[in-house]
């Protein structure tokens, strides 16, 4: 203890945080299942949070560029990221899995079985991309065609859509390598690799679409263009980290091969992953469609906080991840104690950033939705959605800890019935209650999806205590 036997002035305990901030940016190899775990909580959820926001900086750049194309575009750009909603799902599943395979291999000092357990994860990847990417070639004009679009937007999106469909790859692997690094305790590479593609594609985006200097002007295409190769820079350099001699999960001759057994194993926990998020999807389109019934001032409203909200959540998530790889090296370590132990320091921390925002929400709803529109109905039922699903904040801070908790120990199964109960037999019959029997309007759906989310949250407690996450074997 380098201040053992004396007083710690405020200036050391601001230079310690302000070391710890550097080197979450730096990054370097940390065993998380020994020492303070305050120390590891920042060193991990900090990088995790600059990750995730920056994952939804690519969708904000291209439809910021493209909407000067025109509104075919800016649908084309829509249709086709509903479209890749069933990669994602895939991908943040196998994600998941992935990331709890290799934390518990690390803790378990196990280096050479993370390496084996990521090259299963890289191949089942390539499997599945492989299978959209021949379908989006192929068929990008018919499927666009199913899913409503109108000769307009086909005539200008189709490009658009083939590109991104037969450049998914990028999407898949950006996400799994990432996975691997955050479950390896390298969340700053992860971090670093979402820089790296961002800012190729905020650069090539207008060059690309408008045709700047030597690049040649590809309208929308050429946002999916930017995009890919942004992902695909990325991705390079993952694999350039992969292949290091330094790094914790190298990718050597011998693990590059395939396993069976283990890609087995990351199937059956990926399958948990991979409903969660279309459990949570398809009940997020299951209430914009009772709110669409209250008209269109409704559902912008709607949209814009539920925007604020998602914003608002993306540190939150980034500790949850922390929690989850916390976990899963702490249990491969043979230290549920200490697994347990983190998950509850990062819940309380969880709790006061969550709180702290909501009650900035509470106070403030009417003049942050006033920052996106000025319309006299959308405005106020913007900001009683606001005001509604902050109420909930502090529940909302220990329930996304608790399941993320479960997926770091390798149970996908516990929090996908969770999730499913708390989403499609609560909150969607109680959204139509209270917004259409009991007279509510968009108000009853606001109300539905605070209160259903807080059950989720207190069930999600209550199965965390009980303790069988402890046992689980990845």
């Amino acid at each position: 203890m380098p201040y053992a036997g004396r007083t710690i002035s405020t200036r050391e305990r601001l230079l310690d945080l302000l070391q710890i901030l550097r080197e979450t940016l730096r990054g370097s190899p940390q065993d998380f299942t020994e020492g303070s775990l305050a120390r590891a909580i920042l060193l991990l959820s900090v990088p995790m949070a600059v990750e995730m926001s920056m994952e939804s900086v690519f969708s904000l750049v291209d439809v910021f560029f493209v909407a000067r194309l025109g509104p075919e575009a800016v649908a084309a750009v829509g249709i086709t990221e509903s479209m890749l909603t069933l990669l994602f799902a895939v991908a943040v599943g196998l994600g998941m899995s992935i990331a709890v395979m290799v934390a518990r291999r690390i803790g378990e000092k196990d280096p050479s079985g993370a390496a084996v357990a990521a090259v299963q994860a890289i191949a089942l990847g390539i499997l599945v991309s492989l299978s959209i990417m021949i379908a989006g070639i192929l068929l990008a004009p018919r499927l666009l065609r199913l899913m409503g679009a109108t000769p307009a937007i086909i005539q200008t999106g189709s490009g658009y859509t083939t590109v991104m469909l037969g450049g998914n790859l990028t999407i898949m692997l950006i996400t799994l390598l990432n996975a691997i690094f955050r479950g390896a305790g390298d969340a700053a590479i992860a971090m670093r690799t979402l820089w790296l593609a961002n800012l190729a594609n905020i650069i090539l985006d207008p060059c690309l679409i408008f045709g700047l200097g030597p690049f040649p002007a590809l309208g929308v295409t050429g946002a999916a263009v930017a995009t890919n190769l942004g992902r695909g820079l990325g991705v390079s350099y993952q694999f350039v980290m992969l292949f290091r001699r330094q790094s914790r999960v190298r990718l050597t001759r011998e693990a590059v091969r395939l396993d069976l057994g283990v890609m087995w194993r990351l199937v059956r926990v990926a399958l948990g992953g991979i409903f969660q998020f279309l459990i949570g999807t398809a009940s997020w389109i299951g209430l914009v469609r009772i709110i669409s019934t209250f008209g269109s001032a409704a559902l912008a409203g709607y949209t814009i906080a539920t925007r604020i909200t998602i914003i608002s959540l993306l540190p939150s998530w980034g500790l949850s991840n922390a929690a989850a790889t916390l976990v899963g090296q702490n249990l491969g370590a043979g230290k549920p104690e200490r697994a347990e132990r983190s998950v509850w320091l990062v819940s309380w921390c969880n709790m006061a950033l969550l709180g702290g925002i909501g009650a900035l929400f509470i106070a403030f709803a009417h003049p942050l939705i006033r920052l996106f529109t000025h319309d006299s109905q959308a405005a106020p039922i913007g900001a009683s959605c606001l005001r509604t699903l902050s109420y909930g904040s502090l529940l909302y801070a220990f329930g996304m800890v608790m399941l993320q908790a479960f997926n770091g120990a390798g149970d996908t199964y516990t929090p996908t019935v969770i999730n499913l109960f708390g989403h499609w037999l609560v909150q969607i019959p109680l959204a139509y209650a209270l917004a259409r029997m009991a007279h509510l309007g968009p108000n009853g759906v606001f109300w539905s999806i605070c209160l259903s989310q807080s059950l989720i949250a207190l069930v999600g407690l209550a199965a965390f205590k009980g303790g069988r996450w402890k046992r689980r074997k990845v």
